[in-house]
């Protein structure tokens, strides 16, 4: 069955209309609620990601998910992401097991190298490492999850001789994701692992995809794993209104806010036109903007192009007023995950 669920990074761009930008602090307990209407109209996961910007609040997901995890009775609650390269996979994985134990089996952790790079020099590691970093640190994260006794020889990590490290996760198969921007190297290397991959789908054509999510399959089919284990997961950036109108025309002000920023630190990102922006709501693009009817259609359409196990609309790109996410998080879960979760229902029968 198909996984519905929310994605954010706790942004704090200026609001449309208002000249207001919304504190840190509060923002962080917007997400809080947000997180509990989620579990109420019954989505399936929320997953919050890590920077260390001012422009999103959040530089501690595992906090703020361990609040959640308070506050909500059902919903999984994860990273995306958590950046393994300039973390300490032993406090990763005493973090997210005390977030297990807090919501009674229901944390998991997404781990990627980071798309955005300020931790590096935040934490004292260098960019040159960026690859060896990430690989040697996954690689430690499944040890730590598979043995109580860790003993590692670390080269960019540290060394541990037979020390334990608790506390041991609920969940004995404890859940790691593995979040790609779509490289193809980053995505042979997954399913190699056997480990299940979300991608960001935030670009151009969802449909590019498609090549990608059946190469990472194939590989990990020939690598010896069952595709039980190879679950494919995307999240896209998106908004849901009462009306197609309504929907597109208040997240155009927030995606560009963020995509404009971003686009002065990036070669290859340019300032989000309008134009551009229509083309990736549109049918083909990768932005899942509209009505519920809408968004459901092309989710459905989506979800089957690929082959996805999991969605998560990352909701929302740049700041908006919080009476607006909250009617699009209750729209999403009343609305169009219902939609989506029948049609799959009746296609599996």
């Amino acid at each position: 069955m198909i996984e519905l669920g929310i994605s954010t990074f706790g942004e704090t761009t200026k609001i449309e209309g208002t000249g207001k930008t919304p504190t840190h602090d509060e923002r962080i307990r917007n997400m809080i609620e947000e997180m509990k209407l989620a579990d109420e109209v019954g989505l399936d996961i929320y997953s919050i990601g890590e920077h260390h910007r001012k422009d999103f609040a959040v530089s501690a997901p595992e906090i703020l998910l361990a609040a959640g995890a308070a506050v909500t009775k059902n919903i999984r609650l994860s990273s995306a992401v958590t950046v393994l390269s300039s973390s300490d996979p032993v406090r990763v994985y005493q973090q997210y097991a005390t977030i297990d134990a807090i919501s009674s089996g229901r944390s998991e952790v997404m781990v990627g190298r980071g798309s955005f790079t300020e931790s590096f020099p935040l934490f004292g590691y260098d960019l040159a490492d960026y690859e060896e970093l990430f690989d040697e640190k996954l690689a430690m994260l499944e040890e730590i999850k598979h043995n109580e006794k860790l003993t590692w020889k670390g080269k960019f990590a540290q060394s541990v001789d037979s020390k334990g490290v608790y506390p041991r996760a609920v969940q004995e198969d404890f859940p790691i994701w593995v979040a790609t921007g779509g490289n193809t190297e980053s995505t042979i290397k997954i399913a190699q692992k056997g480990l299940p991959i979300a991608y960001a789908i935030i670009g151009g054509e969802y449909k590019r995809f498609k090549g990608l999510v059946g190469y990472y399959r194939a590989i990990g089919r020939n690598a010896g794993h069952s595709e039980k284990k190879l679950k494919v997961a995307s999240h896209s950036w998106g908004f849901v209104a009462e009306t197609d109108e309504e929907a597109i025309k208040k997240y155009f002000h927030p995606t560009k806010q963020v995509v404009d920023a971003i686009s002065k630190d990036r070669p290859f990102w340019r300032p989000l036109t309008f134009e551009q922006y229509l083309n990736s709501v549109g049918s083909d693009g990768a932005m899942l903007v509209g009505s519920p009817e809408t968004v459901a259609n092309k989710l459905i359409d989506m979800i089957e192009t690929l082959g996805l196990d999991r969605f998560m609309l990352h909701l929302p790109l740049g700041s908006m007023e919080h009476e607006d996410i909250m009617k699009s998080i209750k729209l999403f879960g009343k609305e169009v995950a219902p939609k989506v979760r029948e049609y799959f229902a009746k296609k599996d029968k």
